[in-house]
């Protein structure tokens, strides 16, 4: 066991380990993350005091602060801490007192510390060794693969509040996984970091069998692991995966749960359809501007479709129906040419699926989520590269829908790739898609909805990680 007290030198421009120990300057860089996230860093420098200003360039360039004019030959710690942090802004030096106890686990160094920063503290657990396999393997034998690895540099600034922290969140759907890297701000306020979606069918032949099927369950399982994989290059301090209708209703839905465990350590929270709609619903009132007189939220999905009834962000009534494009696709086989017959059937079955909504008053505002309206609105502004910007707060109405609905019935999936603006992977489902939207704004007596880019994964973001402080491991 040991105690010391060191002091950090933080860089809003760089996570580099830059301390001071014993009057010595100690630097080590990272050189990598692997898709574990385990970190892989190398020392740079280590040397006394008086430091050389040969030296002190070495230290401002790991911590990515321009280098500036030096008119000194070697700098004392207290002339290091006036003339240079103390003359940026990216800079601060913090005071460290460290608890620690060594261990050795197998062939893996370990350290076990409680780390004291002003009034702040936290636990860190370090796991280290030349070979990356051994420390993955003793992380599992601890039982910490679940827990963000973040450096102790990171981890400082996240509970001083001195940088902005990431988060990531993975939104597990029954036609797409989606992923969204965000940054919260020290204000409070967000900026997307990653925002992408991939097709995976997870649904495909949940209807008849009741059960995920294999193929789509590893593709399903494939496109998680990447994400949480990109999500920790990301820099990411913590990651919430949740699932919706598709797991809700599969028997074996815990296979995947086991899988995407097993191989990267995320576990999937199968949330309810009550909760899934609530967090719509914050999504969309958070960024769009719908006034406080009534509110209708709706996001539909592969699966289901969830609806929130209030007013401005006060929530009156939510519910989840398993009204889904995927399910009609197959149903009616809505993913080529479709008759007058064929159409006029699967209206008939989606209006009857929506009787919760009959009988309601208009709404003064419509909102639409997910996948589907996204992809109508950006075939309203043919876009050839998405652009959530463009497509955020986009209106649509009755004749554009009805005009898309006419377009994609009468062309096969293959065909319905060429259009501009629909993303490839959806033009089996888009025609269910447009179907169920047409359904709802019949049964509200809409003319027009506003479409929002932002969907469950932002509201989760938002109410999971506003207040969290992050967890600060090496």
């Amino acid at each position: 066991m040991q105690e010391s007290d060191e002091l950090y030198l933080l860089s809003q421009e760089s996570d580099a380990s830059v301390k001071v120990r014993d009057t010595y300057m100690d630097v080590k860089r990272l050189e990598a993350v692997d898709g574990n996230g385990l970190e892989q860093w190398r020392p740079v420098l280590k040397g006394p005091f008086p430091l050389a200003a040969g030296d002190l360039r070495t230290v401002l360039g790991v911590l990515g602060v321009p280098v500036q004019e030096l008119t000194r030959e070697a700098y004392t710690l207290e002339q290091l801490l006036d003339e240079v942090v103390g003359a940026s802004p990216a800079l601060a030096a913090v005071a460290v007192h460290k608890r620690r106890v060594h261990y050795r686990l197998g062939d893996c160094m370990a350290e076990l510390s409680e780390v004291t920063a002003g009034t702040r503290s936290a636990r860190t657990i370090a796991v280290e060794a030349e070979d990356a396999g051994l420390v993955a393997a003793t992380v599992r034998e601890l039982q910490l693969v679940e827990r963000p690895n973040v450096c102790l540099a990171r981890g400082l600034k996240t509970i001083l509040g001195l940088e902005p922290v990431r988060f990531a969140v993975i939104d597990v759907g029954t036609n797409s996984v989606k992923l969204h890297v965000g940054e919260r701000r020290v204000g409070g306020s967000w900026q997307t970091v990653a925002d992408r979606a991939e097709v995976t069918r997870l649904g495909e032949g949940l209807q008849e069998t009741g059960s995920l099927q294999p193929e789509p369950l590893r593709r399903t399982a494939d496109a998680v692991v990447g994400m949480v994989e990109e999500a920790r290059r990301a820099g990411a301090a913590e990651i919430a995966a949740v699932a919706t209708a598709g797991m809700r209703l599969a028997g074996n839905s815990t296979e995947l749960v086991e899988a995407v465990r097993e191989r990267c350590g995320v576990g999937i929270e199968v949330i309810s359809g009550e909760e899934e709609a609530r967090l719509a619903y914050l999504a969309a009132t958070s960024e769009l501007d719908v006034g406080r007189q009534s509110l209708v939220v709706f996001d539909t999905g592969g699966g289901s479709s969830e609806f929130t009834f209030g007013q401005g962000g006060r929530v009156e009534e939510s519910f989840s129906v398993d009204v889904g494009a995927a399910r009609y696709t197959e149903r009616f086989r809505l993913d080529g040419v479709v008759s007058d017959e064929g159409i006029a059937q699967a209206f008939q079955a989606i209006a009857a699926d929506l009787a919760r909504l009959d009988g309601r008053q208009r709404p003064a505002a419509l909102v639409g989520l997910g996948g589907a309206l996204t992809n109508l609105a950006a075939v309203r502004h043919r876009l050839a590269a998405y652009d959530p910007d463009v497509v955020q707060g986009t209106v649509l109405d009755r004749a554009e829908i009805d005009r898309q609905i006419d377009l994609y019935r009468s062309r096969t999936a293959a065909r319905r790739r060429a259009i501009v603006g629909l993303q490839p992977a959806r033009a089996e489902v888009i025609l269910a898609g447009a179907c169920i939207v047409r359904t709802v704004l019949d049964k509200l007596h809409c003319d027009e909805l506003t479409v929002s880019d932002r969907g469950l994964r932002h509201g989760l973001l938002v109410e999971r990680f506003r207040a969290s402080n992050g967890v600060t491991t090496r």
